[in-house]
């Protein structure tokens, strides 16, 4: 078992705290609290423990010079100013001597919260790469590392695996342990009909998830442009879908193993092209699609297929969305899983991330579920895997 927050002596110690404060900035506001909201518990237990923190996070990725004024996280710190009463300190830079000397005469109960870990992508990626003469700098700054950065754990970046190298002592944040404890009900002791739900548009992007579902899971229900995939591989006309050829053998083999666990749509929202235009449906009497349209939404009678084996379950887990989520059209067969998940009320349900979060949040079904992820790639590696690269870079008991 890893190392709590809660394991550590945090009083007058500098705490190196990586956080995921990735978070959506359009006309210049934060668009979405969340991930601020959920590193909060931490950062205050720090404080409130007589310790001082070096805030570390990413925001978006950095590929040019011009990357970096959209994405500073400045505005960021500015709104944690509005929340803390404690003092602030935002440094513009990832690594200089105003920080070293900054961090040395910080005081308990003050924060120093340094520039986007991934402007450094710019020096030889040395966030992504893990670069180690970055890691012993981040390191060097406190005396611990915590990390609470759960959608980022699965990257062996510099500031979620590589600072723990170098430090004294590490653990894990509030936020981890939760992720930890939640996604962990999915691999022992869970309770059956366990019904996975994936989409998504790549079968490439799931292989191994898909293949630790098919051993562990009752049904898994396949929705999304990788449905296509799969009906490809069965000899089905798809018109011009989104499909992936070089995964086509990978399916047929999952059809063979696992056909009594696969549930496929049956019948589809179809369109000439990729817009919101208003769609037509195949059926489950013939579901081929006509050669010039392309499948982006499941249909009404796969809606109700889905929502019967939703209605019987004990255990869900959900990760991608059904359609083309961002069409007001072609949304609706991901709305109506949310609404089928909800309904029950008797099922221990996860929701993996990503674009399937989005939609519970448009429908305001947060609280309806047993348990919402805040990483998409993380929660899928961690059901692979049962832990991260992140997790495991931390110290045990």
């Amino acid at each position: 078992m890893k190392k709590s927050i809660k394991d550590l002596n945090l009083n007058g110690k500098k705490v190196i705290l990586r956080v995921d404060f990735n978070v959506p900035i359009a006309d210049g506001k934060i668009a979405d609290m969340k991930r601020i909201d959920a590193a909060l518990p931490t950062i205050k237990y720090i404080l409130d423990n007589g310790a001082s923190i070096i805030l570390l996070s990413h925001l978006g990725r950095i590929k040019t010079e011009e990357d970096k004024k959209s994405k500073s996280l400045k505005i960021v710190a500015d709104k944690l100013k509005e929340m803390l009463p404690n003092k602030i300190t935002f440094i513009n830079e990832t690594r200089s001597k105003e920080i070293t000397k900054a961090a040395k005469s910080l005081k308990p109960g003050e924060i120093l919260f340094l520039e986007n870990t991934r402007f450094e992508d710019l020096n030889k990626k040395a966030e992504s790469s893990n670069n180690p003469t970055l890691a012993k700098y981040w390191a060097s700054l406190g005396d611990v590392f915590v990390n609470d950065a759960f959608a980022t754990a699965h990257r062996a970046h510099a500031s979620t695996v590589g600072i723990a190298n170098y430090v004294k002592e590490s653990a894990l944040g509030f936020l981890m342990e939760e992720e930890v404890k939640e996604l962990s009900k999915l691999l022992k002791g869970f309770k059956r009909p366990f019904i996975s739900i994936i989409g998504g548009a790549k079968v490439s992007d799931k292989l191994k998830v898909l293949e630790k579902l098919f051993t562990i899971a009752d049904k898994v229900l396949i929705g999304g442009g990788m449905a296509y995939t799969f009906k490809k591989a069965l000899g089905k006309e798809i018109g011009t879908s989104i499909f992936e050829q070089d995964r086509i053998e990978d399916v047929k083999k999952y059809l063979s193993l696992y056909k009594d666990k696969i549930v496929l749509p049956i019948d589809n929202a179809i369109t000439r092209e990729f817009a919101n235009n208003p769609a037509v449906f195949t059926s489950s009497k013939n579901d081929n699609i006509p050669a010039d349209y392309m499948g982006l939404d499941i249909g009404p009678e796969t809606i109700r297929l889905f929502s019967r084996e939703i209605a019987n379950a004990k255990t869900i887990f959900w990760n991608g969305p059904l359609g083309v989520t961002e069409f007001s059209e072609y949304e609706k067969g991901t709305k109506a899983i949310a609404i089928a998940i909800a309904d029950n009320k008797d099922v221990f349900s996860v929701v993996g991330g990503g674009d399937s979060v989005t939609a519970i949040n448009k429908l305001g079904y947060q609280d309806k579920f047993s348990f919402i992820s805040t990483g998409g790639g993380a929660s899928i590696e961690f059901i692979q895997n049962g832990t991260l690269q992140g997790i495991d870079a931390i110290q045990d008991k």
